[in-house]
């Protein structure tokens, strides 16, 4: 359990003045956000909705969430058939052959992730790409904690609008005779797409085709390609021209 400390108390033992080699960095003050969630944790356990080690088993079930599950579900489905039609019938079952279980991902308790799913398949003419254009809706079970930029307006806004433009700000073309879809989540949808298996993977074994579905695959942003195991850094630049309010760049309200 967190404690809280009263501003009025002082602890001397860690300020004389003296910086000492090895001492842990000062640790910037909490959020709101983090003030609230505290608050809250602390008066449902008090509540008995749940119990502190309820709160720390969760925490660290959650935490450990990853896009190994969706990256074996798409290497199955490249490989058999017959699952990869269950993947796009049934996905809820489906998931369970990855180790799954959307009505209860956790183990001990259904988690706000209980929803309809559906898995998007790209094909040579038709390319999709996922965002949640309300907050960060994200199939969390199946790929782990959605990216920074996944959850940032600047995406969940444009993407809808110019989708091959965003598309291409991270490094991905695709051509004008391929159809581009968005499918936007919601609170009671989940999408995830089915990537086209890259060229030069003939005859590669299960682990190593999930070793190149990467997150940023199936969220539709990046292809898989032999070599690339793992997605690469997406930094956020600043705005050439950014906008101020009003809606208008600032030279244009002059």
């Amino acid at each position: 359990m967190a404690t809280t400390h009263n501003h009025g108390d002082h602890d001397h033992s860690h300020d004389d003045g003296h910086d000492h080699p090895g001492a842990a960095p000062m640790v910037d003050e909490i959020s709101d956000f983090e003030v609230l969630e505290l608050a809250v944790r602390e008066l449902a356990i008090e509540k008995g909705l749940f119990t502190a080690e309820d709160h720390r088993v969760f925490s660290e079930w959650n935490d450990a969430r990853s896009p190994a599950a969706g990256s074996r579900m798409v290497a199955k489905a490249w490989l058999d058939p017959e699952y990869k039609a269950r993947v796009f019938s049934d996905p809820l079952n489906a998931s369970k052959e990855v180790g799954v279980d959307w009505a209860e991902p956790s183990g001990f308790g259904t988690t706000s992730d209980y929803m309809h799913l559906t898995v998007l398949e790209n094909t040579p003419t038709l390319h999709h790409v996922i965002v949640c254009t309300l907050c960060s809706c994200y199939p969390r079970p199946l790929l782990g904690h959605s990216p920074y930029w996944y959850r940032a307006p600047n995406y969940r806004r444009r993407i809808v609008r110019w989708p091959r433009q965003v598309l291409a700000e991270f490094g991905l073309v695709i051509p004008s005779e391929v159809e581009v879809r968005v499918e936007d989540s919601n609170a009671k949808s989940r999408f995830m797409v089915l990537p086209v298996r890259p060229e030069g993977t003939e005859g590669w074994s299960e682990d190593q085709l999930a070793e190149i579905v990467t997150r940023d695959c199936m969220i539709g942003i990046a292809q898989p390609k032999p070599g690339r195991t793992s997605d690469g850094p997406r930094p956020i630049h600043k705005a050439s021209r950014p906008v101020h309010s009003g809606g208008r760049p600032a030279e244009a309200a002059r």
